[in-house]
């Protein structure tokens, strides 16, 4: 299979999107460069579920290599060990956006692996990698409610900045913002900032919101030319009559209960709720 690409402009960034030719057993897997900072992003599902199973299990890694950069690790950690700070913080920013669009329900194992291959020091990885990682969940076949943008805007001199050199607070910028969403909602905000006015906050994200849409598109195009058959998912039946007693026996009181300051508290509260409600509706069982 010879690769596809689709490129688009955002901001100073030129960004390509490169599937079909690395990682062909993955589900979904996309190779993308954005200002010579390339990162792969894989998505791999279960095609079934375990019975029983109430949660749903999505695991994201973001791994950084050190020869993304040219380099050889040094010193105690020269081997490949625990995940860096940096490395857990970025995982939780791309599960964050990407967990809400799968549907209630679906409860399939699936895990999501972002590698960084090239790293430009100006490019932080956290923004292609959120949109390789949906750009993967787009053409992979798995009921994923997106696609999702991100960007990181700047602010300074009163002007907003899309994807400003570096990660956090410089000389360059007063805001350090990460906005995150579909193409008709945010769904996950992230910042950093000097002190400033709350409009210009809010400005910020219907800036960065507005930026996206162009990537956005281009994953739908992606998505459309190289797309896997959906994968068949029925939502199970939810029991009405039970949600309804259940609800009937203990909404008053968990509301209540969450008024509650102290955690611990709180908490105990609500097992005592839960077994009551097991007590009254299931026998205790």
């Amino acid at each position: 299979m010879t690769a596809i690409k689709k490129e688009f402009q955002f901001g100073d960034h030129k960004v390509t999107l490169e599937t079909g030719e690395i990682a062909r057993q993955a589900d979904g897997a996309v190779m993308i460069n954005m200002g010579d900072t390339v990162v792969l992003c894989t998505v791999v599902g279960s095609k079934e579920a375990i019975e029983g199973r109430d949660f749903f299990p999505l695991t994201v890694d973001y791994q950084e290599k050190t020869y993304a950069a040219g380099k050889i690790p040094g010193g105690f950690f020269r081997r490949e060990g625990r995940p860096s700070e940096k490395e857990v913080l970025t995982a939780r920013l791309i599960d964050r956006p990407i967990r809400p669009l799968f549907p209630k329900g679906f409860t399939n194992e699936v895990q999501v692996i972002c590698t960084v291959m090239s790293h430009n020091p100006y490019v932080d990885p956290e923004i292609p990698s959120l949109l390789g990682t949906s750009a993967a969940l787009a053409i992979s076949g798995l009921p994923f409610q997106g696609p999702i943008g991100a960007a990181r805007v700047g602010y300074k001199d009163g002007e907003y900045l899309l994807n400003p050199p570096g990660v956090g607070l410089s000389e360059v910028t007063d805001l350090d913002l990460v906005v995150a969403g579909t193409a008709d909602a945010v769904l996950m905000v992230e910042s950093e900032a000097r002190e400033l006015p709350e409009e210009v906050m809010l400005g910020a994200v219907l800036f960065g919101h507005e930026q996206m849409q162009v990537a956005i598109q281009a994953i739908e195009e992606l998505a459309a030319e190289v797309g896997k058959e959906p994968w068949p998912f029925e939502p199970p039946v939810e029991d009405e009559e039970l949600a309804a007693a259940v609800a009937e026996a203990a909404e008053a009181e968990v509301t209540e209960a969450y008024k509650i300051a102290d955690k611990l508290e709180r908490y105990g509260r609500l097992d005592e709720i839960k077994a009551g409600v097991l007590e009254k509706l299931g026998g205790g069982e």
